[in-house]
């Protein structure tokens, strides 16, 4: 049996290349990979193949960076107690499947909650109640998330128990400086009505400027207002002061007046949950003072995550440097299967090109005898 030609084993495994990577990309890293296997079989040293190889990883890029004019453009949303708009993301879990989030999506415009962190308006400059106009609180006064003024009392809701402390978790996909204000609904207000700024306390109850940032999110300790009892909705707003914008988010929440056991924390989005206690400032509805956040609770275990926690990639495990990187992920998942599989194939091309040129010198050492 004649020995195979290295550039016979070449022009295979370049083929096999091909279509094994079946890719838009996959055409341009299988010419490389050709071009490769030609020199080895020339008698190129292997170590052209790191250049090779270097220069064959940018291929796969484009996919990567076409998702990233997306992630650009967000920024942020409070994530505990979880935003309508962090809930209704898609990436929300249970509670993205709820009655209250369907409508939501369904009357907000195409795919406008993918965007769960976009929720911001420039210019603002602290004159919050003349540009955002009275019902459309929660959207930002955007028609694009118009949704998310629905007068609904089934919002996802987390539970959280009047007077207590609590860790506020407020994811940020690009990181800013500025002010965050947190203000309550009046007691009393009606869940099924639009949400006003005559419906809320003209007071926030919580103002923390430049939270210490971790994990991707801002974290801030608080006292809850205490007397309070039901469903109410925490107004957040976040004014920069390194860019001219301003974020707002609605998180519906549900008061008890009971104590929770030690160790409770806010539950699953969708469902009534505990709420997490935490170090923080006063709270009867006056403003206080946040203090960082350490993550864990009053009998000093760390803090469970949630739906609304800021571990995950995106909304509903929210999102940030990590939810740019999922949805990128998602938009250009063929990137990494695509280095793996071409580094795989290209190291296993190296070997059999070798063999095939001993094989070929063994072939022509026994002619000659």
């Amino acid at each position: 049996m004649k020995p195979l030609r290295a550039g016979t084993v070449a022009a295979v495994l370049a083929a096999s290349l091909a279509t094994a990577l079946a890719t838009p990309a996959a055409g341009s890293l299988a010419a490389s990979a050709t071009g490769s296997l030609a020199a080895s079989a020339a008698g190129t040293p292997p170590a052209a193949w790191g250049a090779t190889w270097s220069a064959a990883r940018p291929v796969a890029m484009p996919a990567t960076a076409a998702a990233r004019p997306a992630a650009a453009a967000a920024h942020g949303a409070l994530t505990s107690p979880v935003s309508r708009a962090a809930a209704c993301g898609p990436q929300g879990g249970a509670a993205a499947r709820s009655r209250a989030c369907r409508a939501a999506v369904a009357d907000s415009e195409p795919g406008a909650l993918a965007g769960w962190d976009e929720l911001r308006v420039p210019g603002v400059a602290g004159r919050d109640r003349r540009r955002i106009p009275d019902g459309r609180l929660c959207s930002a006064g955007l028609a694009r998330f118009r949704g998310l003024d629905l007068a609904r009392d089934d919002w996802p809701a987390t539970e959280l128990r009047a007077g207590a402390r609590f860790a506020f978790r407020y994811r940020a996909t690009i990181p800013h400086k500025g002010t965050f204000r947190m203000y309550l609904t009046r007691s009393g207000w009606p869940a099924d009505r639009p949400l006003t700024w005559a419906a809320l306390e003209p007071r926030p109850f919580l103002t923390v400027t430049d939270p210490p940032l971790a994990g991707g999110a801002y974290r801030m300790s608080g006292r809850l207002p205490a007397g309070r009892t039901g469903r109410q909705v925490i107004y957040t707003v976040w004014q920069n002061s390194d860019t001219p914008d301003t974020y707002y988010s609605c998180s519906d929440v549900v008061f008890t007046a009971a104590r929770a056991a030690p160790g409770d924390r806010p539950a699953a989005t969708g469902t009534p949950g505990k709420g997490t206690p935490d170090s923080g400032s006063s709270g009867t509805g006056t403003p206080g003072k946040g203090t960082p956040d350490t993550g864990s609770s009053d009998d000093g275990t760390p803090g469970k995550g949630t739906a609304g926690d800021d571990t995950g990639p995106a909304p509903g495990a929210p999102l940030g440097a990590t939810a740019v990187a999922g949805r990128t992920a998602g938009a250009g998942g063929t990137a990494a299967p695509l280095l793996i599989g071409g580094a795989v194939l290209l190291a296993g091309a190296g070997v059999l090109v070798t063999l095939a040129r001993r094989a070929d010198r063994r072939g022509r050492r026994a002619r000659r005898h």
